[in-house]
């Protein structure tokens, strides 16, 4: 007979590409009916998972396009391209790609939305999205420091402050961008953000 610890390291792999076929469906149908007519029932059928595993992991539609969303961000990666300026340019770039898929556009749209109105979504958006992108921040300031383009911090408080800062601007200006002025944000507009931007940092520093 098998043994319970057997059987739960065995179920992890099937619980973890149920998530991961429940999260691209609702990307699918993000992209094919929109955020409005989205049900969690057409989910679980494209996902080919029945409803009940869907509801043990959300408990509604917000909470599901939050994290089928999120997965999109993770896709960020802050490029090592030799300055400060070119890394800076490089994730914008990425962020501005992902806002321009139907997927994140309705889906981040619609639930920004929803969150006015509902703290605990505004936390999940919070900690699914923005505090997990808020290391691209750290990661850029850490590598330009080593390169000495950025002067360490020696405040941690105020090194914490400045990063939340920091992506605040970035994040604001590019769902500005993108989102609500439906302007491109395409190389020219982010090399002339960036100027901007390390023009603050540097003054700042």
């Amino acid at each position: 007979m098998q043994s319970r610890t057997s059987a739960a390291r065995l179920g992890r792999p099937r619980s973890a590409a149920a998530a991961t076929a429940i999260l691209a469906a609702t990307r699918e149908a993000l992209v094919e009916v929109g955020w409005s007519r989205l049900t969690l029932g057409d989910v679980a059928t494209r996902a080919g998972v029945a409803k009940t595993t869907l509801y043990r992991r959300w408990s509604g539609k917000n909470e599901l396009v939050v994290d089928a969303v999120a997965e999109l961000f993770d896709e960020l990666e802050l490029p090592d391209s030799g300055s400060l300026a070119a890394d800076i340019e490089g994730v914008v770039l990425q962020f501005a790609a992902i806002l321009a898929r139907p997927e994140a556009k309705s889906g981040l749209m619609a639930v920004v939305a929803e969150s006015t109105r509902d703290e605990a979504l505004r936390e999940r958006i919070r900690g699914s999205i923005v505090d997990r992108q808020k290391r691209l921040v750290l990661q850029g300031r850490s590598r330009a420091q080593k390169r000495g383009e950025l002067p360490p911090e020696s405040d941690p408080e105020e090194a914490a402050r400045t990063a939340d800062l920091i992506f605040d601007v970035v994040a604001g200006a590019v769902v500005h961008r993108t989102l609500v002025s439906a302007e491109p944000a395409d190389e020219e507009w982010v090399r002339s953000f960036t100027r901007v931007l390390l023009l603050g940092l540097t003054r700042a520093s």
